[in-house]
């Protein structure tokens, strides 16, 4: 449930790539529970703004923080260990690897068992592994891809890579998840069914999205709140009903249709 805690702040970041800038002065909240959509043209700065957050890109100026630290010269790890997890716009898979195997290499921010107990096996790391394995088994279940548990991700369908994707996202347990253009590439069935496990998982685990989409449509009904870039600047920001009646978001994005 959204509340009026800011969970994450983004504050005038700017990022730049040699003479071309990608994000100017950036300030974005994002309110613990809710869903926070960020839209607009290709070579907005979405992305962009999605790796400084992550930690793949260390923004030229200003800063991020989660949970009240900042976090904007952290180690990608580091922030993955905070509760940040992600997908990536193009699917970043071992895809030579199983669908479990995938998700389970995720859990290893929460493998705590030393290197003795994992020489020796038993024990500790025995329990932990048990433990692990328990839960990539109940994100197979819940994303409804247990017939395809022992696939090599690479011979799998792009809807089905996806889903596994969101599982190993999943894995890490995160209280922020970022999700870049999950639906890309789908047909509509499969992002009814996309659409459908990101409001569970915001619903039932109480996470913080923030989602990266160009279908209006999906946007507009799952979103609580929508960031609009243009050329690198937030030019709007609302609920789905006033960003989609206001003109500098129609002229720069959406069409006339809106």
């Amino acid at each position: 449930m959204k509340s009026d805690l800011v969970h994450l702040g983004v504050e005038n970041i700017s990022l730049s790539f040699g003479g071309t800038q990608a994000l100017m002065k950036v300030s974005i909240d994002v309110y613990q529970g809710e869903i926070l959509a960020i839209i607009g043209p290709n070579g907005a700065g979405k992305t962009s703004t999605l790796n400084c957050i992550s930690g793949f890109y260390r923004p030229n100026a200003g800063s991020v923080y989660f949970e009240n630290q900042n976090i904007t010269n952290r180690p990608i790890h580091k922030i993955a260990e905070l509760g940040i997890a992600r997908t990536f716009q193009n699917i970043a898979l071992y895809t030579g690897l199983s669908t479990l195997d995938n998700i389970m290499a995720a859990r290893h921010v929460h493998m705590k068992s030393g290197m003795l107990s994992c020489m020796l096996y038993w024990g500790l790391a025995h329990k932990e592994d048990i433990e692990h394995r328990r839960v990539v088994e109940e994100i197979i279940d819940f994303l409804e891809i247990e017939h395809i548990r022992k696939a090599v991700v690479g011979a799998l369908p792009h809807g089905l890579r996806k889903r596994v994707e969101l599982g190993r996202a999943m894995a890490l347990e995160p209280k922020l998840l970022l999700l870049d253009e999950p639906m890309t590439g789908m047909n509509l069935e499969e992002k009814e069914d996309m659409a459908r496990f990101i409001l569970d998982i915001h619903e039932l685990q109480d996470t913080t999205i923030v989602l990266i989409e160009h279908d209006m449509g999906l946007v507009m009904d799952i979103a609580d709140r929508i960031i609009v870039l243009d050329f690198g600047s937030k030019i709007a920001e609302g609920t789905p009903e006033e960003v989609s009646n206001n003109p500098a978001v129609i002229q720069a994005y959406l069409g006339q249709e809106y």
